[in-house]
């Protein structure tokens, strides 16, 4: 789904306010996206259906032009965030720098997105260079994480992308990715 998905639900007139309300306050406070199974945790009175509803109505809410906020399917969850059409002025507000990723954080992100899991050297042979510091700093920033070890001589640990990844990409997963036809298409 993209950042500006709007949830199509008819007949949203069947669910109750409160829970839409409900909804929107825990999807305000998380800060992070929630998952489907941790708003039924945190509302044990209510279906999930009823949840998937609520998280309908909400969606078409905040899908109207005077809104600020949108509802977004992103890393495996839903979260309230500011319209892209308000980003400079919520920076301001925020004073905070936008995320910036160098070339080579970017390749070595790519080549573990489309590869995982991948071991450092196998990032070294696509990019032709040390990646060792790019790995680290990645590690670091928790775009990426240890998943295991290669069962081959030696054991090299093996690295898989995150949710901090996907909720930075605005991905709901990782099949949303263009495939690679595709992203060579838009370079051309």
């Amino acid at each position: 789904m993209s950042d500006e998905t709007v949830l199509p639900f008819p007949g949203a007139s069947g669910v109750p306010p409160k829970l839409v309300a409900a909804v929107e306050a825990l999807l305000f406070a998380a800060g992070a996206p929630l998952r489907l199974d941790a708003l039924a945790s945190l509302l044990p009175d209510a279906h999930p259906d009823d949840i998937r509803a609520a998280l309908g109505v909400l969606g078409a809410r905040c899908g109207q032009e005077d809104r600020g906020i949108v509802l977004t399917e992103v890393a495996g969850g839903w979260q309230l965030r500011t319209d892209a059409r308000f980003a400079s002025e919520v920076a301001q507000l925020l004073r905070a720098k936008p995320v910036k990723l160098s070339r080579a954080a970017q390749e070595v992100l790519a080549i573990v997105a489309y590869e995982q899991p991948v071991t450092k050297q196998d990032v070294d042979h696509v990019r032709g260079v040390d990646s060792g510091a790019t790995v680290k700093n990645l590690l670091q920033r928790g775009l990426i994480r240890v998943s295991g070890r290669r069962e081959i001589p030696g054991r090299p640990l093996e690295y898989r992308t995150t949710r901090a990844f996907l909720q930075l990409l605005s991905l709901s997963e990782l099949s949303d990715l263009p495939t690679l036809e595709e992203a060579s298409q838009l370079d051309e």
